[in-house]
């Protein structure tokens, strides 16, 4: 995830405004007792996440990965009074540790967990979204964009992370993997890359490129988030 240098992005933390006392322990637990904590949004992009919701001022967020609720305690800043966010996650055993953390921001009448897959869950929340996260498994983020994107209002916004994918969405850098496959087939960029999750990661990159009911843009922070607002 690595994409400046390490004292660029350490004085980017510096002079960004500080986390709060619940995410700098959350930050810190997850690290210490959390499998794979680089899951984790972190300080920079939770920052992001939280200004866009503020700038937005959703009344309904959606998020699909809630891991130990880093990210959801971020995109709930900018709700409504009446604002809901709903997060799924398919693990149960980080249910808990989520909502300590949620319930110490205060923001437990804010966020509604919900534990299982996306693609079940989601048909069954009957709201219309403004602001949307997608970080889960990748291989279903065509999935999860589509089902997102029917539940959104015009000029709501969905956010998919970890898009540039460690850099594997380019490299080796082809123009199978920057340019649109033809349809029904997928051979140059599964020629392009062996792994499953890159491969769909240039599928999905290259979908919402060519997706005409949608501006796009693909920032290049952290491990890349693509910024997708509905026409």
């Amino acid at each position: 995830m690595e994409f400046i240098p390490k004292e660029i992005d350490q004085y980017a933390q510096h002079i960004t405004t500080p986390e709060s006392d619940v995410l700098r322990q959350l930050n810190r637990d997850t690290h210490a007792m959390i499998l794979r904590p680089r899951m984790l949004s972190g300080h920079l992009q939770g920052k992001l996440l939280e200004m866009i919701s503020n700038m937005i001022q959703p009344e309904r967020v959606l998020e699909i990965g809630t891991y130990t609720g880093y990210s959801a305690i971020c995109l709930a800043q900018g709700l409504t009074d009446n604002g809901l966010l709903h997060t799924i996650d398919h693990n149960p055993e980080l249910e808990d540790f989520a909502a300590k953390y949620i319930a110490m921001a205060g923001l437990e009448k804010k966020i509604k967990q919900h534990i299982g897959e996306a693609i079940d869950i989601l048909p069954g929340i009957q709201e219309t979204f403004d602001l949307a996260f997608i970080d889960a498994d990748k291989e279903n983020y065509i999935h999860y964009f589509d089902l997102v994107y029917d539940k959104l209002r015009p000029g709501g916004i969905i956010l998919a992370d970890n898009v540039l994918w460690s850099g594997k969405v380019v490299a080796p850098c082809t123009e199978s993997t920057i340019s649109p496959p033809a349809e029904n087939s997928h051979s140059d960029v599964e020629k392009a890359n062996s792994d499953p999750e890159t491969e769909a990661l240039i599928r999905f990159n290259n979908y919402v490129k060519t997706h005409r009911g949608i501006n796009n843009l693909l920032l290049p922070v952290r491990d890349g988030l693509m910024i997708s607002m509905k026409i």
